[in-house]
């Protein structure tokens, strides 16, 4: 399994932006698919963004389409989530997490197909 240590969350006002890092170590970090997932208080922890392996193809969850970019750096072994527009509703624990098998479409989101995550990073939106 791979390692994975988030960074970059914190507070803001509404329409702000903020860009989470996780650092990956471990096994090849360009073998896994990666990708972002949130949890807010009393919700199932769901998925927001992820980006498969090689192709660098990505895939958005509808509420966050068009506001947030997610992207790696292989020579850093580091994927990002860069979050502008942001709204209240953007508040939870936002997870970093990797996965072994290939991944497409609606396949990608699939909490379950993910086989390391990383610890968490609070993202406070306020109106």
């Amino acid at each position: 399994q791979v390692q994975l240590v988030e960074s970059g969350g914190g507070s803001v006002q509404a329409g702000g932006s903020l860009r989470l890092s996780c650092a990956a170590s471990g096994r090849a970090f360009s073998s896994y698919a990666m990708g972002w997932f949130r949890q807010a208080p009393g919700k199932e922890r769901e998925f927001v963004a992820a980006i498969r392996r090689f192709s660098g193809i990505t895939y958005y969850a509808d509420s966050v389409k068009g506001r947030f970019t997610i992207s790696r750096d292989y020579a850093k072994n580091t994927v990002y989530l860069q979050m502008n527009s942001l709204k209240p509703e953007d508040t939870a624990v936002y997870y970093c997490t990797a996965r072994e098998n290939v991944c497409a479409a609606s396949g990608c989101a699939d909490l379950q197909g993910y086989d390391s995550w990383g610890q968490g990073t609070q993202v406070t939106v306020s109106s």
